[in-house]
Protein backbone atom coordinates (compact mmCIF):
# COMPACT_ATOMS: atom_id res chain seq x y z
CA UNK A 1 0.00 0.00 0.00
CA UNK A 2 2.52 2.25 0.80
CA UNK A 3 4.17 2.09 -2.75
CA UNK A 4 1.16 2.08 -4.54
CA UNK A 5 0.26 5.59 -2.46
CA UNK A 6 4.32 7.29 -3.33
CA UNK A 7 3.53 5.77 -6.59
CA UNK A 8 0.22 8.03 -6.58
CA UNK A 9 1.75 10.79 -5.62
CA UNK A 10 4.63 10.97 -8.06
CA UNK A 11 2.26 10.68 -11.08
CA UNK A 12 0.07 13.79 -9.66
CA UNK A 13 3.53 15.52 -9.19
CA UNK A 14 4.38 15.21 -13.25
CA UNK A 15 1.38 15.73 -14.29
CA UNK A 16 1.39 18.84 -12.02
CA UNK A 17 5.15 20.01 -13.46
CA UNK A 18 3.86 18.72 -17.27
CA UNK A 19 1.12 21.80 -17.43
CA UNK A 20 3.16 24.38 -15.72
CA UNK A 21 5.95 23.70 -18.35
CA UNK A 22 3.14 23.93 -21.03
CA UNK A 23 1.73 26.70 -19.44
CA UNK A 24 4.83 28.31 -19.37
CA UNK A 25 5.81 27.99 -23.10
CA UNK A 26 2.40 29.72 -23.93
CA UNK A 27 3.08 32.82 -22.35
CA UNK A 28 6.32 33.12 -23.45
CA UNK A 29 7.94 34.37 -27.05
CA UNK A 30 6.81 38.32 -26.77
CA UNK A 31 9.17 40.60 -25.01
CA UNK A 32 7.89 42.69 -21.52
CA UNK A 33 6.79 46.27 -22.18
CA UNK A 34 9.79 47.78 -20.76
CA UNK A 35 10.08 50.93 -22.73
CA UNK A 36 8.75 53.13 -25.61
CA UNK A 37 9.28 51.59 -28.47
CA UNK A 38 8.62 53.21 -32.32
CA UNK A 39 5.21 50.84 -32.50
CA UNK A 40 3.92 52.20 -29.34
CA UNK A 41 4.02 55.97 -30.30
CA UNK A 42 0.93 54.66 -32.95
CA UNK A 43 -0.58 52.76 -30.32
CA UNK A 44 -1.25 55.85 -28.00
CA UNK A 45 -4.72 56.03 -25.72
CA UNK A 46 -6.87 58.49 -27.66
CA UNK A 47 -6.26 60.91 -25.50
CA UNK A 48 -2.24 60.79 -26.10
CA UNK A 49 -1.33 59.20 -22.67
CA UNK A 50 0.95 55.97 -22.17
CA UNK A 51 -1.24 53.19 -21.25
CA UNK A 52 -0.55 53.10 -17.42
CA UNK A 53 -0.36 49.85 -15.52
CA UNK A 54 -0.41 50.33 -11.89
CA UNK A 55 0.27 46.50 -11.09
CA UNK A 56 3.71 47.05 -12.70
CA UNK A 57 6.84 47.60 -10.85
CA UNK A 58 9.82 47.65 -12.24
CA UNK A 59 12.97 50.57 -12.65
CA UNK A 60 15.00 51.32 -9.92
CA UNK A 61 14.69 48.90 -7.12
CA UNK A 62 15.20 49.05 -3.78
CA UNK A 63 16.55 45.69 -3.47
CA UNK A 64 16.56 42.19 -4.60
CA UNK A 65 12.53 41.36 -6.03
CA UNK A 66 11.11 39.69 -8.25
CA UNK A 67 8.22 41.24 -10.23
CA UNK A 68 6.14 39.84 -12.71
CA UNK A 69 5.92 42.46 -15.86
CA UNK A 70 2.90 42.21 -18.62
CA UNK A 71 3.03 43.84 -22.11
CA UNK A 72 0.17 46.03 -21.76
CA UNK A 73 -1.19 48.79 -24.94
CA UNK A 74 -4.37 50.00 -25.63
CA UNK A 75 -6.56 48.59 -27.76
CA UNK A 76 -9.06 50.88 -29.77
CA UNK A 77 -11.22 49.59 -32.18
CA UNK A 78 -9.12 51.27 -35.11
CA UNK A 79 -5.85 49.89 -33.44
CA UNK A 80 -3.82 47.37 -35.27
CA UNK A 81 -3.54 45.38 -32.13
CA UNK A 82 -6.63 43.89 -33.12
CA UNK A 83 -5.13 42.05 -35.84
CA UNK A 84 -2.32 40.62 -33.86
CA UNK A 85 -1.95 37.73 -30.88
CA UNK A 86 -0.60 39.53 -28.49
CA UNK A 87 0.65 37.28 -25.33
CA UNK A 88 1.96 37.97 -21.99
CA UNK A 89 5.54 37.34 -20.44
CA UNK A 90 6.36 36.41 -16.98
CA UNK A 91 9.78 37.88 -16.54
CA UNK A 92 12.20 37.74 -13.28
CA UNK A 93 14.38 41.10 -13.15
CA UNK A 94 16.40 40.95 -10.34
CA UNK A 95 17.05 44.73 -9.37
CA UNK A 96 20.66 45.33 -7.05
CA UNK A 97 20.32 47.30 -3.86
CA UNK A 98 20.56 50.38 -4.93
CA UNK A 99 24.32 52.19 -3.99
CA UNK A 100 25.10 55.76 -3.02
CA UNK A 101 24.82 57.90 -6.51
CA UNK A 102 28.61 57.98 -7.62
CA UNK A 103 30.36 61.64 -9.07
CA UNK A 104 30.43 61.67 -12.97
CA UNK A 105 34.33 62.05 -11.87
CA UNK A 106 34.42 58.40 -11.14
CA UNK A 107 33.33 57.16 -14.88
CA UNK A 108 35.34 60.09 -16.19
CA UNK A 109 38.27 59.34 -14.67
CA UNK A 110 38.10 55.48 -15.77
CA UNK A 111 40.15 53.96 -17.90
CA UNK A 112 40.23 50.24 -16.97
CA UNK A 113 36.90 49.26 -20.00
CA UNK A 114 38.53 51.84 -22.44
CA UNK A 115 40.03 48.49 -24.12
CA UNK A 116 36.39 47.63 -24.72
CA UNK A 117 34.56 47.94 -28.12
CA UNK A 118 32.85 50.98 -27.97
CA UNK A 119 29.84 52.08 -30.41
CA UNK A 120 29.49 55.37 -31.83
CA UNK A 121 28.10 58.49 -30.70
CA UNK A 122 24.92 58.75 -32.20
CA UNK A 123 24.23 54.57 -31.25
CA UNK A 124 20.49 54.64 -30.88
CA UNK A 125 19.38 51.78 -28.55
CA UNK A 126 15.65 51.79 -30.97
CA UNK A 127 17.67 50.03 -33.71
CA UNK A 128 19.05 47.11 -31.40
CA UNK A 129 17.62 43.71 -30.76
CA UNK A 130 15.09 45.17 -28.08
CA UNK A 131 13.17 48.59 -29.09
CA UNK A 132 12.73 48.79 -25.16
CA UNK A 133 14.97 50.64 -22.88
CA UNK A 134 15.93 48.83 -19.23
CA UNK A 135 16.40 51.47 -16.06
CA UNK A 136 18.74 49.29 -15.31
CA UNK A 137 20.88 50.05 -18.75
CA UNK A 138 21.63 53.48 -17.00
CA UNK A 139 23.10 55.13 -13.44
CA UNK A 140 22.11 58.60 -12.39
CA UNK A 141 24.38 61.20 -11.32
CA UNK A 142 24.15 64.40 -10.09
CA UNK A 143 21.02 66.61 -11.43
CA UNK A 144 21.59 69.41 -14.18
CA UNK A 145 18.42 71.22 -13.86
CA UNK A 146 14.63 70.90 -13.30
CA UNK A 147 11.65 72.17 -14.86
CA UNK A 148 7.72 72.44 -14.23
CA UNK A 149 7.77 68.47 -15.03
CA UNK A 150 11.17 67.33 -15.07
CA UNK A 151 14.48 66.67 -13.69
CA UNK A 152 17.63 66.50 -16.50
CA UNK A 153 20.63 63.96 -14.51
CA UNK A 154 23.80 63.69 -15.83
CA UNK A 155 24.27 59.69 -16.44
CA UNK A 156 26.39 56.87 -17.19
CA UNK A 157 25.83 54.31 -20.01
CA UNK A 158 26.22 50.66 -19.56
CA UNK A 159 25.86 49.99 -23.26
CA UNK A 160 28.01 52.36 -24.70
CA UNK A 161 30.33 53.53 -21.58
CA UNK A 162 29.48 56.97 -22.39
CA UNK A 163 28.38 59.68 -20.01
CA UNK A 164 24.25 61.07 -21.32
CA UNK A 165 21.65 63.09 -20.36
CA UNK A 166 18.75 61.34 -18.81
CA UNK A 167 15.66 63.74 -18.43
CA UNK A 168 13.27 62.23 -16.39
CA UNK A 169 10.01 62.74 -16.56
CA UNK A 170 7.50 62.71 -13.87
CA UNK A 171 4.08 60.87 -14.79
CA UNK A 172 1.07 61.96 -13.33
CA UNK A 173 -1.36 58.87 -11.94
CA UNK A 174 -4.01 59.57 -13.41
CA UNK A 175 -2.96 61.64 -16.94
CA UNK A 176 0.48 59.50 -17.65
CA UNK A 177 3.24 61.28 -19.84
CA UNK A 178 2.47 65.00 -20.90
CA UNK A 179 1.83 65.33 -24.13
CA UNK A 180 5.13 67.51 -24.54
CA UNK A 181 6.64 64.83 -23.92
CA UNK A 182 5.73 62.37 -26.52
CA UNK A 183 5.75 64.58 -28.96
CA UNK A 184 9.23 65.37 -28.08
CA UNK A 185 10.33 61.72 -28.33
CA UNK A 186 8.37 61.24 -31.63
CA UNK A 187 10.06 63.88 -33.67
CA UNK A 188 13.79 63.58 -31.98
CA UNK A 189 13.02 59.92 -33.32
CA UNK A 190 12.51 60.94 -36.88
CA UNK A 191 15.14 63.95 -36.98
CA UNK A 192 18.91 62.54 -37.56
CA UNK A 193 21.21 65.54 -37.94
CA UNK A 194 24.97 66.97 -36.27
CA UNK A 195 23.12 69.81 -35.20
CA UNK A 196 20.00 68.42 -33.62
CA UNK A 197 20.58 66.88 -30.04
CA UNK A 198 20.42 62.64 -30.23
CA UNK A 199 17.74 60.63 -28.61
CA UNK A 200 19.57 57.65 -27.38
CA UNK A 201 16.64 55.64 -25.39
CA UNK A 202 13.41 55.91 -23.91
CA UNK A 203 13.09 54.00 -20.50
CA UNK A 204 9.21 53.87 -19.10
CA UNK A 205 8.28 53.16 -15.86
CA UNK A 206 5.71 53.26 -13.85
CA UNK A 207 5.98 56.60 -12.43
CA UNK A 208 8.96 58.15 -14.53
CA UNK A 209 9.38 58.21 -18.83
CA UNK A 210 13.35 58.91 -19.16
CA UNK A 211 14.67 60.17 -22.01
CA UNK A 212 18.36 59.21 -22.85
CA UNK A 213 19.99 62.15 -24.32
CA UNK A 214 23.79 62.41 -25.41
CA UNK A 215 25.39 64.50 -23.11
CA UNK A 216 26.58 68.13 -24.89
CA UNK A 217 28.58 70.19 -22.37
CA UNK A 218 27.01 73.29 -21.69
CA UNK A 219 24.46 75.57 -23.43
CA UNK A 220 24.72 78.91 -25.86
CA UNK A 221 23.03 80.92 -22.72
CA UNK A 222 25.77 79.57 -20.28
CA UNK A 223 28.03 79.97 -22.90
CA UNK A 224 27.22 83.75 -23.36
CA UNK A 225 27.43 84.03 -19.81
CA UNK A 226 31.16 83.02 -19.14
CA UNK A 227 32.11 85.40 -21.93
CA UNK A 228 30.18 88.65 -21.31
CA UNK A 229 30.50 91.69 -23.62
CA UNK A 230 29.44 89.27 -26.50
CA UNK A 231 31.27 86.80 -28.67
CA UNK A 232 34.32 87.25 -31.05
CA UNK A 233 32.54 87.73 -34.62
CA UNK A 234 34.36 84.75 -36.31
CA UNK A 235 32.79 82.51 -33.34
CA UNK A 236 29.24 84.10 -33.94
CA UNK A 237 29.42 83.15 -37.89
CA UNK A 238 29.93 79.55 -37.31
CA UNK A 239 27.27 78.97 -34.11
CA UNK A 240 24.74 80.91 -36.31
CA UNK A 241 25.87 78.87 -39.26
CA UNK A 242 25.15 75.37 -37.19
CA UNK A 243 21.45 76.97 -36.18
CA UNK A 244 20.35 77.55 -39.11
CA UNK A 245 22.02 73.94 -40.84
CA UNK A 246 19.95 72.89 -38.20
CA UNK A 247 16.41 74.70 -38.45
CA UNK A 248 16.59 74.08 -42.79
CA UNK A 249 16.43 70.20 -41.36
CA UNK A 250 13.91 70.93 -39.61
CA UNK A 251 12.02 73.12 -41.73
CA UNK A 252 12.61 70.56 -44.98
CA UNK A 253 11.02 67.85 -42.69
CA UNK A 254 7.75 70.47 -42.26
CA UNK A 255 9.28 70.33 -38.47
CA UNK A 256 8.77 73.62 -36.72
CA UNK A 257 10.81 74.16 -33.33
CA UNK A 258 8.88 76.75 -31.86
CA UNK A 259 10.93 77.15 -29.14
CA UNK A 260 14.30 79.02 -30.21
CA UNK A 261 16.23 80.23 -27.37
CA UNK A 262 19.73 80.43 -26.15
CA UNK A 263 18.71 77.98 -23.19
CA UNK A 264 17.72 75.15 -25.71
CA UNK A 265 21.03 74.98 -28.30
CA UNK A 266 23.50 73.07 -26.22
CA UNK A 267 27.01 73.67 -27.22
CA UNK A 268 29.53 70.66 -26.87
CA UNK A 269 32.99 71.19 -26.19
CA UNK A 270 34.30 71.40 -29.52
CA UNK A 271 31.92 74.11 -30.26
CA UNK A 272 29.22 72.21 -32.22
CA UNK A 273 25.72 73.48 -31.99
CA UNK A 274 22.79 71.36 -31.20
CA UNK A 275 18.77 72.76 -31.18
CA UNK A 276 17.27 70.49 -28.16
CA UNK A 277 13.78 70.43 -26.51
CA UNK A 278 11.07 70.06 -29.12
CA UNK A 279 8.26 69.89 -26.15
CA UNK A 280 6.37 72.40 -28.26
CA UNK A 281 7.77 71.63 -31.37
CA UNK A 282 4.77 70.73 -33.94
CA UNK A 283 5.19 68.49 -37.23
CA UNK A 284 2.70 69.25 -39.39
CA UNK A 285 1.60 71.24 -42.93
CA UNK A 286 3.50 74.62 -42.50
CA UNK A 287 1.81 77.32 -42.23
CA UNK A 288 -0.36 76.41 -39.35
CA UNK A 289 -3.08 77.61 -36.98
CA UNK A 290 -4.08 77.34 -33.53
CA UNK A 291 -1.26 78.82 -32.13
CA UNK A 292 -0.38 78.84 -28.17
CA UNK A 293 0.51 82.40 -26.86
CA UNK A 294 3.11 80.59 -24.42
CA UNK A 295 5.16 78.60 -27.12
CA UNK A 296 7.87 80.67 -27.23
CA UNK A 297 9.56 82.73 -24.38
CA UNK A 298 8.44 86.58 -24.23
CA UNK A 299 12.15 88.03 -25.81
CA UNK A 300 12.19 85.47 -28.60
CA UNK A 301 8.66 85.70 -29.46
CA UNK A 302 7.52 87.37 -32.70
CA UNK A 303 5.43 90.56 -33.42
CA UNK A 304 3.16 88.29 -35.32
CA UNK A 305 2.71 86.12 -32.27
CA UNK A 306 2.56 89.11 -29.57
CA UNK A 307 -0.07 90.90 -31.13
CA UNK A 308 -2.21 87.62 -31.37
CA UNK A 309 -1.78 85.92 -35.12
CA UNK A 310 -2.65 82.31 -34.95
CA UNK A 311 -1.22 81.81 -38.56
CA UNK A 312 2.13 80.90 -38.20
CA UNK A 313 5.07 79.03 -40.19
CA UNK A 314 8.45 78.71 -40.13
CA UNK A 315 8.80 82.14 -39.58
CA UNK A 316 8.04 81.95 -36.46
CA UNK A 317 11.66 80.42 -35.60
CA UNK A 318 13.30 82.63 -38.03
CA UNK A 319 12.78 85.75 -35.62
CA UNK A 320 14.61 84.03 -32.61
CA UNK A 321 17.73 83.28 -34.83
CA UNK A 322 17.51 87.02 -35.31
CA UNK A 323 17.18 87.88 -31.61
CA UNK A 324 20.05 85.54 -30.66
CA UNK A 325 22.12 86.66 -33.55
CA UNK A 326 22.38 89.98 -32.23
CA UNK A 327 22.72 89.05 -28.36
CA UNK A 328 25.59 86.48 -29.59
CA UNK A 329 27.06 90.12 -31.05
CA UNK A 330 26.38 92.47 -28.36
CA UNK A 331 26.09 90.14 -25.08
CA UNK A 332 22.51 91.48 -24.09
CA UNK A 333 18.94 90.48 -25.14
CA UNK A 334 17.79 92.11 -28.53
CA UNK A 335 14.82 93.16 -26.83
CA UNK A 336 14.29 92.42 -23.32
CA UNK A 337 10.93 93.11 -22.45
CA UNK A 338 10.09 93.27 -18.66
CA UNK A 339 6.00 93.38 -17.53
CA UNK A 340 3.87 91.93 -20.23
CA UNK A 341 3.31 91.46 -24.02
CA UNK A 342 2.66 95.55 -25.05
CA UNK A 343 5.92 96.51 -23.41
CA UNK A 344 7.68 93.93 -25.20
CA UNK A 345 5.83 95.06 -28.44
CA UNK A 346 7.19 99.02 -27.27
CA UNK A 347 11.29 97.11 -27.21
CA UNK A 348 10.71 96.20 -30.57
CA UNK A 349 8.86 98.83 -32.61
CA UNK A 350 11.09 101.53 -30.58
CA UNK A 351 13.77 100.04 -33.09
CA UNK A 352 12.10 98.84 -36.27
CA UNK A 353 9.19 100.58 -36.12
CA UNK A 354 5.95 100.45 -35.50
CA UNK A 355 4.12 98.37 -38.48
CA UNK A 356 0.86 100.19 -40.52
CA UNK A 357 -1.28 98.70 -43.43
CA UNK A 358 1.10 100.28 -45.74
CA UNK A 359 4.44 98.30 -44.06
CA UNK A 360 2.17 95.13 -43.25
CA UNK A 361 -0.70 94.15 -44.89
CA UNK A 362 -3.71 92.90 -42.45
CA UNK A 363 -1.39 93.81 -39.30
CA UNK A 364 -4.28 96.23 -38.27
CA UNK A 365 -6.75 93.72 -37.97
CA UNK A 366 -4.72 90.99 -35.83
CA UNK A 367 -6.27 90.92 -32.47
CA UNK A 368 -3.39 93.23 -30.26
CA UNK A 369 -3.15 95.83 -32.39
CA UNK A 370 -4.48 98.16 -30.22
CA UNK A 371 -4.42 101.81 -31.11
CA UNK A 372 -4.43 102.98 -27.31
CA UNK A 373 -2.43 100.34 -26.05
CA UNK A 374 0.70 101.16 -28.37
CA UNK A 375 3.06 103.79 -29.48
CA UNK A 376 4.13 104.63 -32.81
CA UNK A 377 7.88 105.00 -33.85
CA UNK A 378 9.39 105.81 -37.27
CA UNK A 379 12.20 102.95 -38.00
CA UNK A 380 15.45 103.02 -37.90
CA UNK A 381 18.51 101.09 -39.14
CA UNK A 382 19.70 98.14 -37.28
CA UNK A 383 22.86 99.68 -37.42
CA UNK A 384 22.38 103.07 -34.82
CA UNK A 385 20.70 100.24 -32.57
CA UNK A 386 23.59 97.87 -33.14
CA UNK A 387 26.47 99.67 -33.92
CA UNK A 388 28.57 96.34 -33.60
CA UNK A 389 26.91 95.29 -37.25
CA UNK A 390 29.11 97.97 -38.75
CA UNK A 391 31.87 95.91 -37.68
CA UNK A 392 30.94 92.67 -39.36
CA UNK A 393 30.81 92.16 -43.37
CA UNK A 394 26.82 91.87 -44.40
CA UNK A 395 25.80 91.79 -40.56
CA UNK A 396 23.29 94.64 -40.81
CA UNK A 397 22.07 92.69 -43.49
CA UNK A 398 21.70 89.87 -42.32
CA UNK A 399 20.05 90.85 -38.98
CA UNK A 400 17.48 93.16 -40.83
CA UNK A 401 16.40 89.74 -43.41
CA UNK A 402 16.15 87.85 -40.23
CA UNK A 403 14.21 90.84 -37.79
CA UNK A 404 11.18 91.23 -40.66
CA UNK A 405 7.91 92.39 -39.05
CA UNK A 406 5.89 91.35 -41.20
CA UNK A 407 6.46 87.09 -41.12
CA UNK A 408 5.81 86.90 -44.94
CA UNK A 409 9.16 89.02 -45.66
CA UNK A 410 11.42 87.39 -43.02
CA UNK A 411 14.41 85.13 -45.04
CA UNK A 412 14.02 81.38 -44.47
CA UNK A 413 16.63 79.21 -43.48
CA UNK A 414 17.78 77.70 -46.50
CA UNK A 415 18.38 80.87 -47.72
CA UNK A 416 20.02 82.40 -44.63
CA UNK A 417 22.36 80.18 -45.39
CA UNK A 418 23.30 81.57 -48.57
CA UNK A 419 23.72 84.80 -47.41
CA UNK A 420 26.83 86.09 -48.36
CA UNK A 421 27.34 86.81 -44.62
CA UNK A 422 28.89 83.39 -44.79
CA UNK A 423 30.84 83.87 -48.02
CA UNK A 424 33.84 83.23 -45.96
CA UNK A 425 33.41 80.06 -44.60
CA UNK A 426 34.20 77.11 -46.95
CA UNK A 427 32.29 75.85 -49.81
CA UNK A 428 33.08 72.19 -48.07
CA UNK A 429 30.25 73.15 -46.01
CA UNK A 430 27.69 73.15 -47.67
CA UNK A 431 28.69 69.99 -49.23
CA UNK A 432 28.57 68.01 -45.73
CA UNK A 433 26.28 64.94 -44.61
CA UNK A 434 23.03 65.78 -42.58
CA UNK A 435 25.17 64.11 -39.57
CA UNK A 436 28.53 65.79 -40.51
CA UNK A 437 30.08 68.03 -38.26
CA UNK A 438 31.02 71.37 -39.67
CA UNK A 439 34.45 70.90 -37.28
CA UNK A 440 35.44 68.09 -39.62
CA UNK A 441 36.26 70.61 -42.21
CA UNK A 442 39.97 71.43 -42.28
CA UNK A 443 40.75 74.75 -41.21
CA UNK A 444 36.96 75.23 -39.16
CA UNK A 445 37.47 75.91 -35.65
CA UNK A 446 36.00 78.38 -32.60
CA UNK A 447 38.82 81.19 -31.71
CA UNK A 448 39.57 81.76 -28.02
CA UNK A 449 37.23 84.18 -26.71
CA UNK A 450 38.65 87.21 -25.60
CA UNK A 451 36.76 90.18 -26.34
CA UNK A 452 39.22 92.13 -27.87
CA UNK A 453 37.71 94.44 -30.10
CA UNK A 454 39.76 93.97 -32.77
CA UNK A 455 38.73 90.79 -33.89
CA UNK A 456 36.69 91.89 -36.82
CA UNK A 457 34.78 89.84 -39.65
Amino acid sequence: KLKLLILFIFFVSAISKDEAEDSKTKTSGKLPFNGYSDEFLDRLEPNGNIPNDKDIRYGWGDGLERDTVKRQLSVSSDSKLLDEDIHEETRVILRPKKPPRPKSEVFLNNKADQTQKRRTKRFSAFGGDSPFGKSEAYIKLEPLGEGSYATVFKGYSNLTNQVVALKEIRLQEEEGAPFTAIREASLLKELKHCNIVTLHDIVHTRHTLTFVFEYVHTDLSQYMERHPGGLVYPNVRLLLFQLLRGLAYCHRRRVLHRDVKPQNLLISEIGELKLADFGLARAKSVPSHTYSHEVVTLWYRPPDVLLGSTHYSTSLDMWGVGCIFLEMITGVPTFPGVREVYDQLDKIFKILGTPSEESWEGVTHLPGYSLHKLSFYQSQKLGLAFPRLYDIFEGENMASSLLQLNPDKRIDAEEALRHKYFSSLPKKLYELPDEASIFSVEGVHLMPENRAPGIKS
